[in-house]
């Protein structure tokens, strides 16, 4: 058997591709690796470890329960790694790597164009794989190591996390122009008692945060019409099918003046929801991560949405 000490990087990446994609030939074809390669290696960490780390099927490759117990060990393993390499780069200025970002569908697209250039621009060597995924995802994703960090919308579970507040996004009221409420000079919460509110489906958390909203308004959500995005909302409200509530920066980007919109506040009544930056509490990249928030809170007023409010 081979000591412990001819253990490799390497043969850990490999060992954590197998598992993520569930092949040999899959994993191969990612590294960039022949699959006889990745057998040998695979073949002499097992021998090494002593254990056997995956079973063949016909499916692919099925990790066992002694792989499952060292996952987590490996990715302690690789962050540590990465924390070496990071404190290096800190000796010289520098950050640099490739990190996975995930966002949410309702924040991410409308706000990382406005301020990823600028991220380029001061962090050249750093670079960000940008995933998208609903909140719950983005969460589990997070804490089993598929992303280094998420852009999400609060509340976000503080357990094993470190969160780092960024921005308040006031909620717009969005109605078509022959709505009985458009020509209304001021609208009020009562103005609102009993309409259907068009909204996306309940898998994002978007959902719950209007429905919370029509109660405290008496209005209700409309489930017999429910979007799969604000662009399938703001459609439904142009042709006619209801109001909606959208975010800000969504308004900011992609509603024009020349659309068949009335897009407007509820006087008296505050509309907003606040987002984030999480990473784990154990990731090595944290000090990175931190400034990464607070380059964005600076960045904030070159977005076009004017009313948004840093948090700290």
């Amino acid at each position: 058997m081979q000591s412990k000490s001819n253990l490799s990087l390497r043969q850990l990446e490999y060992f954590k591709t197998i598992s993520d994609i569930g092949s040999f030939r899959g994993a191969a074809e990612r590294l960039g690796v022949t699959q006889p390669t990745l057998t040998a290696q695979i073949a002499t960490l097992e021998e090494s470890l002593g254990v056997k780390l995956f079973e063949r099927t016909r499916s692919g490759a099925t990790p066992t329960v002694a792989a499952r117990e060292l996952m987590p060990v490996c990715h302690r393993i690789q962050e540590e790694v990465q924390s070496f390499v990071d404190t290096a780069h800190g000796f010289t200025g520098g950050v640099a790597g490739t990190y996975r970002i995930g966002v949410t569908p309702t924040l991410g697209p409308y706000l990382l164009p406005q301020v990823l250039p600028d991220i380029h621009e001061r962090f050249q060597a750093l670079r960000l794989f940008v995933r998208e995924g609903v909140p719950a995802d983005l969460n589990h994703d997070l804490r089993s190591a598929k992303h280094d960090l998420i852009l999400s919308t609060q509340p976000i579970a503080e357990a094993g996390l470190e969160i780092s507040p960024l921005f308040r996004e006031p909620l717009k009221l969005v109605i078509p122009l022959d709505h009985r409420l458009a020509n209304k000079k001021v609208i009020n919460r009562v103005d609102l008692v009993g309409e259907e509110v068009l909204t996306l489906d309940e898998h994002h958390l978007y959902h719950r945060q209007v429905t919370e909203l029509c109660q405290t308004l008496g209005a209700t959500t409309r489930r017999d019409f429910e979007g799969t995005s604000l662009d399938t909302l703001r459609q439904m409200v142009v042709m006619g099918m209801g109001i909606t509530f959208l975010p800000s920066l969504y308004v900011a980007s992609e509603i024009r003046e020349t659309d068949p919109l009335r897009v407007t506040d509820v006087s008296g009544v505050n509309m907003y929801r606040d987002h984030a930056l999480a990473w784990r509490t154990r990731s090595p990249a944290r000090p990175l991560f931190r400034r990464l928030a607070q380059t964005i809170r600076e960045l904030l007023p070159n977005t076009g949405a004017t009313e948004l409010r840093v948090l700290y």
